[in-house]
Formats: C-alpha cells, sequence, structure tokens
C-alpha cells in the first residue's frame, strides 16, 4: 500500500537525517534564502535512491534536487528535513515528510520525527495513523480551552493578517509557536486544535492534506477554501473550524 510505503520512505529519509541531528554542520543559503546543510541533501538521496529501487516509473520532486523524470503520472514529493533551521539549532521539532500524488490529487502521505520517536502516515479513505494507532484531533470546541500553534515568524512577512492572529491569541488557552511540521503533528493527534502557515511548499502542503483531514480535521487556506499544495493553511480540528475561521479569515470586500 502507498500509505506504508511513504511511511517506509520517510523512516529512510529521516533515519539519514537523525545521524546529522546535533552535530556540526556548514549552513549555506539557497537562493530563496532559506537554509540547507548536507543533513538535507543526504536524507533526500537515500530517499531518491529507495524511490528508484521500488518504484522506478514514478517521478520524484523534492526540496533540494528538484524534479525527476516530469513526465511520470505518478510523483513522490520530498522535504527531508522540515524545519531545518530548527535542526540545526538541535533543537528536536523537525520531521522528514513524504508524499505521493497523482496529478493535483493526493494519494498517501507520511511524516517521521526521528528526534521525538514519533510517526505519522495517511491516505484518503484508510485513516490517519500514529505509531501505529489510530489519530484524531482533539473535541474541544471551545477557544477557552484549545491550544493555538503558529509558525509566527512568517507574520513578518504578512503584517496584515498580524492583528487577527492575535485575536485568536487573545481567546485561546495556550498560544505557542511550536511551527512547521511539528504543530500539525500535535494537532492531528489531539494535543493541539489550531496550527496556521502564512507560506506553504508543495512539499510541506501535500503532505499535510491527508494528515489532517484523514484525522478528522479541517485543512483550508486563508480565505477559508479546502487547502492546495501551495499557499497558506489554517489547521483546526473540526470542533472549532467555524470559529477559528471567522476570527481570522478576512471577509469578502
Amino acid at each position: 500500500m502507498l500509505m506504508e510505503a511513504a511511511l517506509e520512505c520517510a523512516t529512510v529519509a529521516g533515519a539519514v537525517a537523525r545521524r546529522h541531528w546535533k552535530a556540526r554542520l556548514d549552513v549555506e543559503r539557497k537562493a530563496d534564502g532559506s537554509p540547507v546543510t548536507i543533513a538535507d541533501r543526504e536524507a533526500e538521496r537515500r530517499a531518491r535512491e529507495w524511490i528508484a529501487a521500488r518504484f522506478p516509473q514514478d517521478g520524484i520532486l523534492g526540496e533540494e534536487f528538484g524534479l525527476e523524470r516530469p513526465e511520470a503520472k505518478r510523483r513522490w514529493v520530498l522535504d527531508p528535513i522540515d524545519g531545518t533551521i530548527t535542526f540545526v539549532r538541535g533543537v528536536p521539532l523537525w520531521g522528514s515528510l513524504v508524499a505521493v500524488l497523482e496529478g493535483e490529487t493526493v494519494l498517501a502521505g507520511a511524516a517521521v520525527f526521528p528526534a521525538v520517536d514519533e510517526r505519522l502516515c495517511a491516505a484518503p479513505g484508510e485513516g490517519c495513523w500514529a505509531n501505529g494507532s489510530r489519530a484524531q484531533v482533539s473535541g474541544i470546541a471551545s477557544l477557552a480551552d484549545a491550544t493555538v500553534l503558529a509558525t509566527d515568524e512568517q507574520f513578518r512577512r504578512f503584517p496584515e493578517r498580524l492583528e487577527r492572529w492575535r485575536a485568536l491569541a487573545a481567546r485561546a488557552k495556550v498560544v505557542r509557536s511550536w511551527g512547521d511540521c511539528y504543530g500539525y503533528l500535535l494537532l492531528a493527534t489531539g494535543r493541539a486544535e489550531v496550527m496556521v502557515d502564512q507560506a506553504l511548499s508543495v512539499w510541506d502542503a501535500a503532505v499535510l492534506q491527508p494528515l489532517i483531514e484523514e484525522a478528522g480535521g479541517v485543512f483550508t487556506d486563508w480565505s477559508g477554501r479546502r487547502a492546495g499544495l501551495v499557499g497558506d493553511a489554517i489547521a483546526t480540528n473540526a470542533a472549532l473550524a467555524e470559529t477559528v475561521r471567522r476570527t481570522l479569515v478576512a471577509p469578502a470586500s
């Protein structure tokens, strides 16, 4: 099954990255200003080798090495280390992400968190699974009892949304910036109720869509529409979906 294959591939990439975690690393800057290390590149190379050996007809799109076999009907999308800034500081809140797509449809996804020994995988209609057990978002229905999360440094680039975020955060019980993929792990497993992001690439969003939705959550963009494969995202449990979006989503002009 593709869900299990995605999980195995993410586990392989994560194991390579884990060997470099807390090591002394040279950090380079890519053209977009984001950081990259030898750990990112080695983990993606190993994931590509794994895919090529088992699914040789499939395409591969990775954050570090781009697109391979663009003509392929099915494509694997890789983020070898989501949270590289976290990774290089020796903080454990990073993950290795793998999604399998056919066109714009996500067939399966997996996120592995080697430093905290947690794994998530999901596929449409097959549920979301955390370390072998069914994952489920929380049933908390009041913001006064909710934990809300954000990759908050990104609000610097979107100051017009900051006021709305602050309005939401002021009503929440707990507000934290456990960002990147780690925030979505907490949401999908019922340990947080809201996670927001200002900028997601395809190797981020593709895997998150099935993880959140199959855990019973709601995954939309900042316009309130079902999130696509790039852009921004608001992820919530089902009970708070309407309340959160009413606070964050700007009314139509």
